[in-house]
């Protein structure tokens, strides 16, 4: 069977893709497609492992002998699903590879806010604390974790395992409802923000969580709040975030991905020079380990199609 893999340097260049090698599978690897090439790559396919690149039903339409998609990632919004289905394609995703991987980098991500390490070492790199009379520096904001209140956000498998790194810091934990539903265990998000001290977003973007955390609802958090999102840039209305933060309404956020990826050098957060906002390139899935784990998982599922052919 052949097999093309559209976009695989989006995978990073250290992976061989070996995984694929065991399998009855011809794999010819784009280490990258445009719009305007996947036609031609995908017309003679039988399966398609993808990351990020679009496959329309424009697309799709052309692929005549296409029997599987696979997607080298959670989510499968970059394919149209309901052509595949309609025309008896088999799509599969790969999740739960990179759950120790994000949470690792959500911790990061509130370490590095609650001890306002940024502009600390950054005062160090400049001369302060050389300059300084004192023994150490006490210019910036310092948060103790312990006996804070989390609010998690998507209670998933990765939601789970960051209230399991928090809780090892003595963090009290509480899990917000899912927007639009009702939970005897769980409160309103709504309810739950007043009381915030950290929030954090793990869950799935849709219809009903587009711009979660809109104006109104930072407006209901504390002035000493941190937000991590290290789930989908699209959850977060970002004008009203960068309003919060110039006007102080909280205190600080760390951000691994934005609604437009990657995004225009003009975008609102990107031109923010402020110490309590930090934002890295969507890379909190990017362990080594966890990547390997994706294609495994990747290349298991095609296995399984294929044996049951």
């Amino acid at each position: 069977m052949r097999a093309v893999v559209l976009d695989s340097d989006s995978l990073g260049t250290d992976l061989t893709l070996s995984e694929f090698e065991s399998l009855p599978v011809t794999v010819t690897r784009y280490p990258t497609t445009t719009p305007e090439q996947v036609n031609e790559r995908i017309r003679d396919a039988e399966i398609v492992l993808v990351n990020k690149v679009v496959l329309n039903a424009d697309a799709l339409g052309q692929a005549e002998k296409l029997r599987y998609v696979g997607v080298l990632a959670t989510g499968t919004n970059n394919v149209d699903t309901d052509y595949c289905q309609q025309h008896g394609i088999t799509v599969n995703n790969v999740d739960g590879y990179g759950t120790d991987s994000v949470a690792q980098h959500a911790m990061m991500l509130l370490l590095n806010l609650a001890t306002s390490f940024a502009p600390t070492t950054q005062q160090v790199k400049q001369g302060d604390w050389s300059r300084s009379p004192y023994f150490c520096l006490l210019d910036n904001p310092v948060m103790e974790l312990a006996g804070k209140h989390l609010i998690i956000v998507g209670y998933g498998t990765l939601g789970q395992r960051f209230a399991e790194l928090a809780r090892a810091f003595g963090m009290k934990v509480s899990v917000a409802a899912r927007p639009g539903t009702t939970s005897a265990e769980r409160r309103a998000l709504d309810d739950l923000l007043p009381e915030a001290d950290v929030v954090s977003l793990h869950c799935q973007l849709s219809p009903q969580t587009d711009k979660l955390i809109n104006a109104e609802r930072l407006a209901l958090m504390k002035s000493s709040a941190l937000l991590i999102n290290t789930a989908r840039g699209g959850l977060i209305d970002e004008a009203a975030l960068v309003t919060a933060l110039n006007e102080g309404q909280i205190a600080g956020a760390a951000l691994d991905t934005l609604s437009v990826e990657p995004p225009p050098a003009d975008h609102p957060l990107l031109q923010l020079d402020l110490p309590n906002l930090l934002i890295t390139p969507h890379s909190a899935w990017s362990a080594k380990e966890a990547r390997q784990r994706l294609v495994q998982i990747a290349a298991e599922r095609l296995q399984g199609f294929i044996e049951g052919c």
